[in-house]
């Protein structure tokens, strides 16, 4: 596997003081390393049977869509309140900077539709929790959640081991 954090941006005191934000922009920009991880972010998943890869707004987007399309199975949006243009379901949580709501399409996972969530990074994990909730309240079945980057030190990823969390790197603390 290739050096993940070798390609992750790290941007201090952003977006607020005391954040040292993980950009992941720049493993997005070189075509041989984006391939290398969408390669690497599909391969625990390659012997897997799914259905559907749930991707997070906004980042997780450019991930899982190239992931869906590398294991053959669709794609479903969870994004931002108010951005969906169909009848949704919503699910309000705490972020790590205060409240927020997400929605997805009421159709975007039907039952027993075998599941990967996609996002970036696993912070604290309230985004990630409101998509579990929707994807079950669904009736999807969640065989796995994928992220590029885990930050183990806030908590997040330890709530997702029973979903077969993976992440291509862990920064232990800021």
């Amino acid at each position: 596997m290739f050096n993940v954090k070798q390609y992750i941006r790290e941007v201090p005191d952003w977006p607020k003081s005391g954040v040292n934000f993980k950009d992941i922009t720049p493993l997005l920009q070189d075509a041989k390393i984006f391939k290398t991880l969408i390669d690497s972010l599909t391969e625990p998943y390659s012997d897997k049977k799914i259905d559907k890869i749930v991707v997070i707004d906004a980042r997780g987007f450019l991930l899982g869509t190239a992931m869906a399309y590398k294991l053959g199975c669709g794609v479903s949006l969870v994004r931002k309140k108010g951005k969906l243009p169909y009848k949704t379901i919503e699910e309000s949580y705490e972020k790590e900077y205060g409240p927020d709501t997400l929605t997805m399409h009421a159709d975007a996972v039907t039952l027993n539709e075998k599941v990967l969530i996609v996002d970036d990074l696993m912070a604290t994990g309230g985004t990630m929790q409101a998509t579990v909730n929707m994807v079950e309240k669904l009736g999807g079945e969640i065989i796995g959640i994928s992220v590029i980057v885990d930050l183990p030190f806030l908590g997040g990823s330890e709530k997702f081991k029973k979903y077969n969390f993976k992440s291509l790197v862990s920064y232990q603390s800021e």
